[in-house]
């Protein structure tokens, strides 16, 4: 059985699609509700690390903390944007995913499809009716 984990929001159609994606490999992940259950400090460092990209990448800009705390200053230190995603989840930008074949931030959710180890099942559209996978299991794009 192969061990993924979904960084996962519910109330987002991109975290949903991914998570449908995976299942629709045949597997089951560890599903975290990052909301709920943020990762630790440590382990947030980790997963910006192995998804190769800065931690200003991971920040989402389009919620409300992100202009209350001031973020877009430059001025701002990868320690101060770790403690503010600490505090208010909802800045970590998602779905993150973790497989044995990487870690990626999947948006748009189809990028999942490069690091499932195991091929789609079948068809699959996401949830605005865009077809991303075919009947054999292949990606259209």
């Amino acid at each position: 059985m192969t061990n993924i984990t979904i960084y996962h929001n519910p109330q987002c159609g991109t975290s949903r699609n991914t998570l449908a994606l995976i299942r629709n490999s045949g597997i089951e992940p560890t599903v975290i509700h990052y909301l709920e259950t943020p990762p630790s400090r440590d382990t947030l460092v980790a997963l910006i690390a192995a998804m190769g990209m800065s931690v200003r990448a991971l920040l989402r800009t389009n919620v409300p903390p992100y202009e209350e705390l001031s973020l877009a200053n430059p001025s701002v230190s990868d320690d101060e944007l770790l403690a503010a995603m600490l505090a208010h989840p909802i800045l970590i930008n998602r779905p993150i995913v973790v497989t044995p074949l990487g870690t990626r931030l999947c948006r748009p959710s189809e990028v999942v499809l490069d690091i499932l180890p195991d091929q789609q099942k079948g068809a699959f559209s996401k949830e605005d009716g865009e077809q991303v996978v075919d009947e054999q299991g292949q990606r259209l794009k």
